[in-house]
């Protein structure tokens, strides 16, 4: 299925993408300042299932956006609409097999450490996995994959996210006049929210942010050797001590506020990209 979907791809254009872009709940509207040469549903692409989420366009774009060659995820799969790890992660490995080299990932996610305020971005230092059955499909270290023949350096993932790429994030957050911070991401398999007790037990094991997303994508895309930088906005705090609620509703509007944001660090990581 992954030689049809790029097989049919490239019958519509034959130029590779540097960069993959994964855009989250409340953030799609970034694909709409994508030059897009095509717009592709995901369900006209073999082997690819559909988005469902709410806030989650479902379509795959490619264009350019800064002139460096994109393909973006308007929407992501996410593990508890009940795709497998290989569902979830098959469109990053799509995304690899075009060209890409580079993945910037983006996520809506719940404040944990108090010090956050709702609209703040977090750039993603590390991770913590506690999705259950979320793990490379390679587990014997050297394996190679689609992206990375050679296998190199596969079974030892050490750093995931890439320090120029981080850099240059924050660096984008300065220059622009917004807040943002290096902070580590835990990932849960949802799709409820967090209980205050929870919040507490994941603030306690060094989270700084929470969601039910990303991760899957990044240690398939660090698999596919691609360089990774991860962005959280927050959309929600938590406040372990008051009883408060949070619906998706919430963090959509959180995203499209903090959309700004996220289109500059975006353009300035791809002007890097342009520059070398």
């Amino acid at each position: 299925m992954l030689d049809q979907a790029i097989e049919r791809i490239r019958s519509r254009t034959t130029t590779p993408p540097a960069v993959a872009i994964v855009l989250g709940s409340g953030l799609g509207g970034l694909a709409d300042l994508i030059d897009a040469k095509h717009v592709i549903p995901f369900k006209q692409i073999p082997g690819m299932a559909s988005a469902s989420a709410a806030g989650h366009r479902g379509e795959l774009i490619i264009g350019q956006l800064e002139s460096v060659p994109v393909v973006a995820m308007a929407g992501r799969l996410h593990r508890y609409e009940g795709w497998t790890h290989a569902q979830a992660v098959y469109p990053i490995r799509l995304m690899a097999a075009l060209g890409a080299k580079r993945l910037i990932v983006s996520n809506a996610a719940g404040g944990v450490n108090p010090q956050l305020r709702v609209g703040e971005i977090v750039v993603i230092r590390d991770h913590i996995n506690l999705i259950p059955n979320c793990i490379p499909s390679t587990t014997v270290p050297d394996a190679p994959s689609m992206g990375n023949p050679a296998g190199v350096g596969v079974g030892r993932r050490g750093d995931v996210y890439d320090a120029r790429m981080s850099r240059t994030a924050l660096q984008a957050a300065v220059n622009a006049g917004f807040a943002a911070r290096q902070g580590t991401y835990l990932a849960t398999l949802g799709p409820t929210y967090e209980t205050r007790s929870e919040y507490r037990m994941m603030r306690r094991i060094g989270a700084d942010v929470a969601g039910m997303s990303t991760v899957p994508e990044v240690l398939a895309a660090k698999e596919e050797n691609l360089r990774i930088l991860g962005i959280s906005m927050v959309s929600n705090v938590a406040t372990p001590d008051i009883a408060t609620k949070t619906d998706h509703q919430e963090v959509l509007e959180a995203g499209q506020a903090a959309e700004t944001k996220m289109e500059a660090i975006v353009r300035a990581v791809l002007r890097d990209e342009s520059a070398g």
